[in-house]
């Protein structure tokens, strides 16, 4: 992922630099605004992949996130003062970017601030989802149950990422071997078949030709290919990292038949997960409508939020804001009014996501029931076509010499 180095304005009229990773300027000046930061200047990193992280870069992963908050939770009830919790975390932590910014945050504790305004500070170890529960804990006197709430939220995430990923593994790995399988058959096996039947001066069927001539061509027009392929590839990659691109890429995944309805439930349990979550901890719905809305991961989705958020705003019910942003289903809508008139929105919403997670995982296993024998299949076909294309002229002279 792209880094962006930034220089930005603090809520407490401090100028600092800072690096950040994100799939677009755009986005990253958003994300920034959305937290409070004044922007002055950002500036993209070049060959920042090529050198050392430091501790700006090292995103916690989600597993070592949810292993840190959990030993900050244990910490935090065991009474000892957060300064102290601070410090033993330094302690007990390998040396690492995240052991470095734990030190700028105890600075930053020792001159007056509170835990949340010291996390909030380093957007790219600490989400702002995540300050803004601890912040809301602070308010209301209750640090523990929240962040407790959180680590709930965070282990059910990292399941239906980690569902999410595991389907995805073993098509993405038998796709790979039979495309490593086809071209070494196609540049290498197929070439040395070529030579033998030129020199035996046979008549090859049409099958073989077709074959041939493929081959002969992806070797003659490789360069060309190459110089096509590769340029193109570099302007899409470009055109999806701008916003107009990344919106229009996203639209078009929800259109795909079995897909975007996956994609969508996905969405939808990620959203009404965050939302409840943030609900429980305190804060008001509008600004936890904003926060959520980053979880749809979806700019088409994000959008039609985005307006639904206005609508909130402007004094219309979640439930009639959602139905108009139009990609809620019914059953999920009809819940959501029910929570908001008896006065259990939180409670509903954890329900809609346990709804449609379970949703999402019958799509997966249905995926992946239907998408492994295809591949199969097709790669089977594709390889047996080349062989029997191959064999065909052979036989053809095993039966000439007889």
């Amino acid at each position: 992922m792209p880094s962006f180095s930034c220089k930005i304005g603090t809520a407490d009229g401090r100028i600092v630099e800072r690096n950040f990773d994100s799939s677009s300027r755009e986005l990253l000046r958003q994300n920034l605004e959305e937290q409070g930061f004044f922007i002055f200047n950002i500036r993209r990193r070049l060959f920042s992949n090529l050198f050392g992280a430091g501790p700006q870069r090292g995103r916690m992963a989600g597993a070592r996130f949810l292993s840190f908050n959990q030993e900050l939770l244990v910490l935090i009830r065991s009474g000892l003062p957060i300064l102290q919790v601070i410090e033993t975390l330094i302690e007990q932590m390998e040396a690492s970017g995240l052991r470095e910014i734990l030190r700028e945050i105890r600075e930053e504790i020792k001159a007056g601030s509170v835990l949340s305004e010291a996390f909030e500070k380093y957007p790219q170890f600490f989400p702002h989802l995540y300050v803004a529960s601890i912040r809301a804990g602070e308010k209301t006197g209750d640090l523990p149950v929240t962040i407790g709430r959180f680590i709930d939220y965070q282990k059910r995430v990292e399941a239906i990422r980690s569902r999410m990923k595991s389907a995805s593994f073993y098509p993405i790995l038998l796709t790979s071997l039979a495309s490593c399988v086809l071209f070494f058959m196609l540049f290498f096996v197929v070439p040395s078949f070529t030579q033998i039947f030129a020199d035996a001066n046979l008549e090859l069927p049409l099958l073989t030709r077709m074959l041939i001539g493929v081959t002969d061509g992806l070797t003659n027009y490789l360069p060309v290919i190459i110089a096509v392929v590769v340029p193109g590839v570099v302007f899409f990659r470009r055109f999806l990292r701008s916003a107009r691109g990344r919106i229009f890429f996203d639209c078009v995944l929800l259109r795909l038949p079995f897909f975007g309805p996956l994609l969508r439930d996905y969405a939808i349990s990620s959203f009404t997960r965050t939302l409840g979550t943030t609900l429980a901890s305190g804060t008001p719905l509008v600004p936890a409508m904003t926060m959520s809305r980053g979880t749809l991961n979806n700019r088409c989705l994000e959008e039609e939020m985005a307006a639904a958020v206005q609508r909130v705003e402007e004094g219309t019910s979640l439930s009639e804001s959602l139905v108009r942003a139009g990609f809620f289903p019914p059953i999920a809508l009809r819940m959501i009014g029910v929570g908001e008139t008896t006065g259990a929105l939180t409670e509903m919403l954890g329900d809609v996501a346990d709804y449609y997670e379970s949703e999402v995982e019958q799509r997966l296993i249905k995926l992946t029931t239907m998408v492994e024998p295809i591949l199969m299949v097709v790669m089977g076909l594709m390889i047996g076509l080349i062989v029997v294309a191959m064999y065909i002229p052979i036989f053809q002279m095993g039966q000439a010499i007889h």
